[in-house]
């Protein structure tokens, strides 16, 4: 696919992004639109390498390989190569319902399985999907044919990236869906957990108006199991499909995390986004100007707080991480077509380096308490790790001697994942729950179709709340898989209409 010698004749370049001093004086995307000639020249580098593992859809026990959608990425490729660009797009959308989404925040596993990448760099599909997804939009090619109207009603519960894409299947297949959403705007961690920079607001906001379009409802501010009751919901409603997210943070347990000052860092990013948004003060706790914060956590959403906490004019910021830094290369347990677990700076940490001079990332380090006067913040303690394999052979932090050390802080923002859904809603509908904290569902037949459905008759979960905390690619692909299986039930429970 593209051109036979591509890959031999053209380098990887990357989109163009805004210059750091530039863009850390706000929060606009950090990504400037690729030109044709570009899009063109990447898409050149697909070669024909027979057996494509960049759209296997396929998750192992030593991580994933290729796209989890199955996107046509060396046919989308070819098309975007030969300029024809309104077929590439018709072509990436028939395995995918939000490129424009994926195209922004997707960490492109697709890439790290691309045959190019065994001995180079690999394609630059993501680049190539934000920019056909933004063509697409922008040229109206998004208008789906909606079926015939089933009479059947469905509740999607969280509007995640898992509840739109139940939420735009099931409308597709002709059934009646209203979302639930605690919070003010849809978009679940879209909107309020991811900043700015990273997902324009606009761009979520946009496809909702789509599903809106599409015959999709929205309630807004309404919580299932508070504002709205969980009978009224099964009463109402012929399915109901949790979408619920994995939103009970993993907290640090050490003495003083109860100090003024520390702080979740989706509260933190959420209260930034709404600032963005409303125009309305930030709280001073929430502010990150002039402090020395500290970042617990190195994965995605750590670095959300960095990139974040510079915009607001942080006077200092360290990133602790308890795990090693990653190696720059692929591990001999880690071979292509899987994910690498290689060492990557994004986009925070790059920021980081501009403004204080030096990588503010410190790994192998841990908490082991936070300082405090008068109940707020003044410090904390940390101590350096070795893992070592405990007694039942797994891995484990050991603290090592002699390493402990003591440094200021006005601001602790603890991104070290999530444990699983929240329990509230669960509990009051009595679904059952795994030791991992996600809801318990029917196991999926061998070649991957069903295991959405919980114990409850009719009710089904998706994305995080199922599979536990993941990438925003796989709570899509989960939200379309459950959106068929649901549809597939409520066939056969025959139609209102009749």
């Amino acid at each position: 696919m593209g051109k036979a010698t591509g890959f031999m004749e053209y380098p990887r370049a990357e989109a163009p992004h805004r210059e750091i001093t530039q863009r850390i004086r706000d929060f606009e995307p950090l990504l400037l639109p690729c030109k044709q000639e570009h899009i063109r020249t990447q898409s050149a580098r697909c070669m024909d390498c027979g057996v494509p593992f960049c759209h296997a859809a396929r998750q192992t026990t030593d991580g994933a390989i290729g796209c989890p959608l199955g996107n046509l990425i060396p046919e989308t490729n070819d098309l975007a190569y030969h300029d024809k660009w309104t077929e590439a797009f018709l072509r990436l959308s028939r395995k995918h319902p939000f490129p424009e989404i994926t195209g922004r925040v997707c960490p492109a596993l697709c890439e790290g399985s691309c045959t190019v990448g065994q001995s180079g760099d690999p394609v630059a599909v993501r680049d190539i999907e934000r920019t056909l997804a933004d063509f697409g939009l922008k040229n109206g090619l998004l208008a789906s044919a909606v079926a015939p109207r089933t009479g059947k009603k469905v509740a999607v519960v969280g509007s995640g990236p898992s509840g739109l894409a139940c939420a735009h299947m099931l409308s597709l297949y002709g059934d009646s869906v209203t979302v639930f959403e605690r919070d003010d705007r849809p978009g679940g961690f879209l909107m309020y957990g991811i900043p700015n920079m990273k997902l324009e607001k606009q761009v979520v906001e946009q496809r909702v108006r789509m599903l809106q379009a599409q015959g999709v409802s929205f309630r807004l501010g309404c919580e299932v199991g508070g504002d709205y009751s969980t009978e009224d919901l099964v009463d109402e409603f012929d399915a109901v499909v949790l979408c619920l997210g994995a939103r009970q943070p993993r907290r640090l347990a050490v003495p003083g995390t109860d100090a003024k000052g520390v702080h979740q860092a989706v509260e933190y990013l959420s209260a930034a986004t709404r600032n963005l948004l409303d125009g309305a003060e930030l709280p001073e706790s929430l502010d990150a100007a002039g402090k020395r914060v500290v970042v617990i956590g190195g994965g995605d959403t750590g670095t959300d707080c960095v990139a974040t906490a510079i915009r607001q004019g942080a006077a200092s910021i360290s990133a602790i991480e308890i795990m090693p830094c990653m190696p720059e290369k692929r591990a001999g347990n880690n071979p292509w077509p899987l994910w690498p677990r290689v060492k990557k700076t994004d986009y925070g940490h790059e920021e980081a380096i501009a403004v204080f001079g030096r990588d503010i990332r410190e790994y192998t380090t841990t908490v082991k308490e936070v300082l405090a006067k008068d109940g707020t913040l003044t410090g904390i303690v940390t101590v350096r790790v070795d893992w070592q394999k405990g007694n039942a052979g797994l891995l484990r932090p050991v603290e090592k001697p002699e390493t402990q050390s003591t440094r200021e802080a006005d601001m602790m923002l603890i991104a070290m994942g999530f444990t699983g859904a929240e329990p509230q809603l669960l509990e009051k509908m009595q679904i059952a729950i795994t030791p991992r904290g996600t809801v318990k569902t029917s196991e999926g037949d061998s070649l991957g179709k069903g295991g959405f459905k919980t114990h409850l008759p009719g009710v089904f979960a998706a994305g995080d709340v199922r599979r536990g905390p993941s990438l925003v690619v796989w709570a899509i692909q989960e939200g379309i898989r459950v959106a068929r299986e649901c549809h597939e039930y409520l066939k056969k429970q025959g139609s209102r209409l009749t």
